[in-house]
């Protein structure tokens, strides 16, 4: 897959994975028969390009789930997307930030999954955040003319291309917690996890700490399954000590990976990439 484009979702997400999608199917044992679980869906990055014939996507942020629900049942449609953001964007050209935090309070009320689209797309650095209120308080870009014909069809061709793999896949969409869709997991699954990465200054739908950590790890073991977990392993400053506190048990493979979202330019470094699994690794 390494001479494969990779492809890119519509909604993006910090921490994306795009450019270690060939890193990590190196190592996702999966085939006809198996179930793909993901129980951190986030861009859907992963899945998407790996295009499993049966799959559950499995997210607690309800936006983002309820985004893909809806493109999947035909509610929102790429035709749809697109008079969206040429109307919505050619009123941020006009009115600038203010139609920007326009939007920002209109999605707060009705959740639209075409705001989510919108805000997420012309908010700052991409990232999807919200208060204790559960409203979206990400700041505006500052990019009044972001939604150029050039941006929109590649934003809408993005959505096709979603459109088309739901139309060939048979694919699931869950917002339930981690826990859950584990512990339902059918025998035939292959769990891949991608959960906030612990011990990093990012903000993420819910927090992320050493006990969400723990769990993850109880809920992966009782499972029985096969699993493959994206997480950090070291960049020039430290280590992350829960490789070995936690994870220990595991096979691990390393990437070298640079992150480009993140507001502190401490959290723009080199990192390198570790894929922790409970199988020897053949690739």
């Amino acid at each position: 897959m390494n001479d494969e484009k990779v492809f890119v979702p519509p909604i993006k997400t910090q921490g994306i994975k795009t450019k270690l999608v060939p890193f990590i199917k190196k190592y996702a044992d999966v085939d006809k028969n198996s179930i793909w679980i993901e129980p951190f869906f986030g861009s859907g990055v992963v899945g998407f390009n790996l295009a499993p014939e049966k799959a559950i996507f499995s997210e607690t942020n309800p936006y983002l789930v309820d985004f893909y629900l809806q493109l999947k049942k035909g509610t929102i449609t790429s035709q749809i997307i697109r008079e969206h953001l040429e109307e919505n964007g050619r009123l941020l050209s006009e009115k600038d930030e203010t139609y920007y935090y326009v939007v920002r309070e209109r999605f707060n009320s009705t959740h639209s999954p075409l705001d989510f689209l919108f805000l997420n797309r012309s908010c700052f650095n991409g990232m999807i955040r919200f208060n204790k209120r559960g409203e979206f308080n990400v700041p505006y870009c500052h990019k009044p003319q972001r939604f150029s014909k050039a941006y929109i069809t590649k934003v809408v061709n993005q959505v096709i291309h979603v459109e088309q793999l739901f139309r060939n896949h048979d694919w699931s969409f869950q917002c339930q917690s981690f826990e859950k869709t584990i512990s339902e997991a059918p025998g035939n699954a292959f769990i891949y996890c991608d959960p906030p990465y612990i011990g990093r200054h990012v903000d993420y739908y819910d927090s992320w700490d050493e006990e969400q950590e723990q769990r993850l790890c109880d809920a992966l073991k009782r499972s029985g399954h096969q699993f493959l977990l994206s997480t950090w392993d070291h960049n020039q400053y430290r280590e992350n000590q829960y490789l070995q506190t936690i994870w220990g048990f595991c096979s691990k493979v390393n990437q070298e990976h640079f992150y480009h979202v993140g507001a502190r330019e401490k959290n723009r470094v080199p990192m390198t990439e570790a894929l922790m699994m409970n199988f020897t690794p053949t690739g």
